[in-house]
């Protein structure tokens, strides 16, 4: 093949980053979707909280709880994925630019993310056993299950992760 061809064939390959960008700006679409959600629960709390018993309104406060962070990890994939993968955002200087933006790669993020799924899980989990008698035993069997394969993911993906670096640095050291 000739050099020219294999050039912009590069080129063509590196550009499809940006087939990612409609997925990005699709899931901003999908975080306000959340914010509409959180403020239509929040104002039924806040109408409707006379009627409601104590742990009726635990309950709410942690599905409120749980859209939160189900946003912030919305936040991070859109954020950090779009400046890993996609381009630079180019906000080095700007006051409210994220502290763990400085030192996001794809390890980073996946353990960040793994982190905010096993949260998200945790306060589910919690609401599920305020409520426990409103459910069977085998629902919050498999709900209990199905959070600690998500803990040992998060585990193995940062040991992993840990290991890949340690191995990179011992490299680097040899050198």
């Amino acid at each position: 093949m000739s050099q020219k061809f294999t050039h912009a064939a590069a080129r063509f390959i590196f550009w499809s980053r940006w087939l990612q960008l409609p997925m990005y700006l699709g899931l901003i679409v999908a975080l306000a979707v959340y914010v509409y959600k959180f403020f239509v629960m929040l104002s039924g709390l806040v109408i409707n909280f006379g009627t409601y018993g104590e742990n009726d309104i635990l309950l709410i406060v942690l599905a409120l709880i749980d859209v939160v962070m189900i946003a912030n990890l919305l936040v991070m994939v859109i954020i950090g994925g779009y400046e890993i993968f996609v381009s630079r955002l180019h906000i080095e200087e700007h006051p409210d630019q994220p502290e763990w933006l400085d030192h996001v790669d794809a390890g980073v993020l996946k353990i960040k993310l793994g982190m905010a799924l096993v949260s998200i899980s945790s306060i589910h989990l919690l609401r599920s056993f305020i409520n426990a008698s409103n459910m069977t035993e085998h629902t919050l069997k498999w709900e209990v299950i199905i959070h600690c394969v998500l803990l040992f993911s998060v585990i193995f993906i940062a040991v992993t992760d840990w290991l890949i670096q340690h191995k990179a640095q011992m490299y680097k050291a040899k050198k």
